[in-house]
């Protein structure tokens, strides 16, 4: 029971882990990925954007940072992963990274790519053996017909892996569009077959009445617990706010690329009466999965904390036995992003 009842309880973490501090993430910093170093301690990966952007539409890249404890990181030069403006599906945006070494002497990253505004997101790969430079993979490794977005990927024991995404159903007139979690498996990583259902549908409350942006799942800690899905959801703002558009849905400025500060402008939507907060969900099989539980919530625009206003994009790593340390994006009430960390508490047990 260890696994179930500590999973429900954490306790938030002082400080951010990574804040805007330099001209390639001082504008924007969201979406991490946590992983051990072969070599001790951690690193992390996460999305920015800066002036230091190295195109001018582009909207935005994955750095890392290092650390020996999991909370004091130091960041390290350069940009990780960047699009590639001659690749249409992957021009403008990499981020939400998911990394897992793989049978090789290698490390593959799985991340969402963003093109133009009227075309939908994609997950991607790349390649590194050492998680400082990476290579690109050739194709798209998951699409849909609509928007697909924050993968978490998960190694399985008889081999392979399921890949965990953000799916968005292509919306009808009028309607808002529903962003469910699905899945897919593959055997050697490159190649990944959708699974039939949803994993995880939106809308169970209204929490969740915008969309979930990214799920990621934690195995049975013993033979008979549960798998523990951990995600987030969107609540759309109340009835009668004035939601600015969000600058990777702007065609004409995407596609000259004049856009407006992605950053400031991106931010400007954020805080325009949305909520996003972390949840936790079970599972005996990681197909099948109960009512999610609210386990991460900021206290409410115009309050004080980190994650006032957001907390998302999650990713959680294992400290010790039975202890796990949750980092993720978080928003305050003046709008500045950062990634933050929670751990789980003790159950007594």
């Amino acid at each position: 029971m260890q696994n179930k009842l500590t999973m429900n309880l954490w306790r938030k973490e002082a400080g951010p882990r990574v804040e805007g501090s330099q001209p390639l993430d001082i504008s924007k910093v969201q979406a991490p990925c946590i992983v051990r170093n072969p070599s001790g301690g951690y690193r992390l990966f996460y999305t920015a954007i800066g002036p230091a952007k190295p195109y001018a539409a582009c909207q935005g890249y994955i750095l890392s940072a290092v650390s020996d404890d999991g909370l004091a990181f130091r960041k390290e030069p350069g940009i990780r992963l960047a699009p590639q403006p001659s690749l249409p599906h992957v021009s403008l945006r990499v981020l939400a990274p998911s990394v897992t070494p793989t049978d090789g002497d290698q490390w593959r990253m799985y991340f969402e790519a963003r093109g133009p505004a009227d075309s939908p997101t994609v997950i991607c790969s790349a390649v590194s053996s050492d998680m400082l430079d990476w290579e690109m993979e050739d194709g798209i490794r998951l699409q849909g017909p609509g928007d697909t977005r924050g993968p978490r990927y998960l190694p399985l024991p008889g081999g392979g892996g399921r890949l965990y995404c953000c799916s968005s159903e292509p919306s009808k007139s009028g309607e808002r569009a529903s962003t469910n979690v699905i899945s897919a498996v593959t055997s050697d990583g490159l190649r990944f077959e959708i699974e039939p259902g949803f994993r995880i549908r939106d809308n169970q409350s209204d929490y969740d009445n915008n969309g979930i942006t990214a799920a990621e799942v934690i195995p049975p800690s013993v033979e008979g617990s549960p798998y523990t899905m951990v995600y987030s959801t969107w609540q759309d703002a109340p009835t009668g706010s004035v939601i600015p558009p969000h600058p990777s849905q702007d065609v004409d400025s995407t596609e000259s690329g004049n856009s407006v500060d992605f950053a400031a402008a991106s931010i400007a939507s954020d805080m325009a009466g949305y909520r996003s907060r972390i949840f936790v969900a079970r599972s005996t099989d990681g197909l099948e999965w109960g009512q999610g539980e609210c386990v991460v919530d900021g206290a409410g625009y115009g309050a004080d904390g980190i994650d006032a206003v957001h907390a998302e994009d999650m990713s959680v790593i294992k400290v010790s036995e039975g202890v796990y340390r949750m980092y993720y994006a978080a928003c305050d009430k003046e709008g500045n992003w950062r990634v933050t960390s929670a751990i789980t508490e003790s159950s007594g047990e």
